[in-house]
Order: C-alpha cells, then structure tokens, then sequence
C-alpha cells in the first residue's frame, strides 16, 4: 500500500519512559499510515554493533559518550532527510527540536495527579517481556536512572531537572493510563492535519 501523505509532516517521532506503551502505539500508528516504523532499541543495537568492538559497551556507563553523540546525528539526519518514517525512541522528540515536518508524540502513564505509574510500567514489561517482576523493577528503575544521569550530563549540562519527557518538547500527549491501544491511536489520527480522512 501507497503511504499516506500527511500536510506539513514527513515524520513522527514517538517518545516516552520505558513501557509506557510507545511501541504499541508505533506499531498501530505504522498500520494506518503504512510508515515504516523505526525502534530506537533495534537502531541502536545495529549502529552500536558497527561502531563498538566490545558489546560490553552496549552498557550505558560503559559506553563513550562520542558513540552516543554519532547516533542521535545518525537520528537527526533520518528526520531532516527521509520521510515516512514513525522513530520510537527515547530522544526521537528531543533530537527534533528545530526539525520541521516533525510531529513529535509523548507517551506517559500517570494518574490524573500526574503521578507516573510505575507500578503499571513495570508490569507492562513483566507481560511484554515474560521476565521475572524483579528484574522488571531493575530494568526500569536502573536503566531510566542510568540513561538520565548520561543525558543530563551530555545535553543539558547535568541540570538534574532535566527530562526528556518533559511536555514543551512535544506536540502532542497521549497518556496510556486513561486511554487504551485503541484509544491512544484514534487520538494521535485526529490530532493530524489529515486525521479523520484517515479512519
């Protein structure tokens, strides 16, 4: 099928804490659209495997932080560059600030009192991934804490109130716990310029 063309946007850039549900929503996104979709983890893993000898350094403290560097420009040149493409990754959002024809989508699962659900997250991951809860808690609390210690270091200039989920660099917020699969998708289609000649 042809890809539908949207007014004003080449790309979609989805973002959000681990399992917040952003490659849900990617995947269902891609269907309608007929993008290709582009996950950050896969990317990473294929474009670090290139550029490290040493797979140990697939590790956030390990890892030298002029590999991390090469790979968000490796992001950015996709979204000034090419077209049709859905990017899920953590930065996708942050990396398009400044990039026109980008619709830039943050996802969260917080309460109505803006309290991030972690307890929802980590059993996300549990179903998602079939391990043990445990080591979803260690996925999740290390891991995001890991990858905001670099980030904040590397572009914010360590400002330990620096998050890439904050909302002034997204166009649009769709929160997966009051909304569902179904749900999150029929509100990112109508938010779209062309979004109800997409139904």
């Amino acid at each position: 099928m042809t890809p539908v063309d949207i007014t004003g946007i080449r790309n979609i850039t989805i973002s959000g804490r681990i399992a917040s549900g952003t490659t849900t929503l990617a995947h269902n996104l891609a269907k309608k659209l007929q993008w290709e979709v582009l996950e950050g983890g896969e990317m990473f893993r294929k474009f670090h495997e290139e550029h490290l000898n040493d797979k140990s350094e697939l590790a956030v403290s390990k890892r030298p932080d002029k590999v991390d560097l090469e790979y968000e420009e490796m992001v950015k040149n996709k979204l000034k560059n090419e077209s049709h493409h859905i990017i899920q990754s953590h930065l996708a959002g942050f990396d398009a600030q400044g990039i026109d024809g980008i619709f830039k989508i943050l996802v969260t699962c917080e309460d109505p009192n803006g309290e991030d659900k972690l307890d929802i997250r980590i059993d996300r991951l549990v179903n998602r991934k079939g391990i043990h809860v445990d080591d979803a808690k260690h996925e999740v609390g290390e891991r995001e804490k890991s990858n905001l210690e670099k980030w904040r270091r590397m572009y914010a200039d360590g400002d330990q109130n620096w998050v890439y989920w904050d909302p002034k660099y997204y166009d649009l917020i769709v929160n997966t716990y009051s909304h569902n699969p179904e749900e999150s998708l029929s509100l990112v289609l109508a938010s779209l310029p062309a979004g109800p000649l997409i139904f």
